[in-house]
């Protein structure tokens, strides 16, 4: 090879020298067959575009929906954890005796509404349960463990199936009952 010829290459782009390559092959095809390569290669760049380009993006627009959905929820539990922690932060106010047994009566009257019945006796509260709903009993048990301080020493309790609810009794004791009876 010549100096000439290596100069001549190093000058030109790839595409230029595809280009030379090509353009004698192209133009020794026959008018038929350069419609059908055409054709091919439309077709060919049209697919491409198809599978790089739209579909990946009709993929995330059809999962948008159920994503958003999931998100919110963990948005949700999170706003409900964070109120937990707000809650529990406050715990570290002290509570009144008679703070204590205001919010285990409020408690109990609004969460238990008559299938309840509430006795303070020192520094224990003992609750008696006739049918409680299973869930009624669950929100109650963590209002009470947040806001009046106490939680369950002594639980005697029978399930009676679904519509009956829980019976039976439960005894509660917290830093808040013990004093100023």
């Amino acid at each position: 090879m010549s100096s000439t010829a290596m100069t001549d290459r190093s000058t030109t782009s790839p595409l230029q020298r595809l280009r030379q390559t090509v353009q004698p092959v192209w133009a020794g095809l026959a008018p038929r067959e350069r419609l059908a390569v055409g054709v091919a290669a439309t077709v060919v760049g049209l697919a491409l575009l198809w599978w790089l380009g739209v579909a990946p993006a009709l993929t995330t627009l059809r999962q948008a929906p159920a994503q958003r959905q999931q998100l919110d929820a963990q948005l949700a539990q999170m706003r409900q954890m964070a109120a937990t922690a707000e809650g529990l932060r406050g715990q570290n106010k002290p509570l009144s005796p008679a703070g204590a047994r205001d919010a285990l009566e409020q408690a109990t009257t609004a969460t238990l509404a008559g299938t309840a019945q509430l006795q303070v006796q020192g520094d224990r509260a003992t609750v008696t349960l006739r049918g409680t709903p299973p869930d009624a009993l669950a929100q109650w048990l963590a209002q009470v463990r947040i806001n009046a301080r106490v939680v369950p020493v002594q639980a005697d309790l029978q399930h009676g199936g679904a519509p009956a609810g829980w019976s039976g009794q439960l005894v509660l004791a917290g830093p808040g009952l013990g004093a100023g009876n």
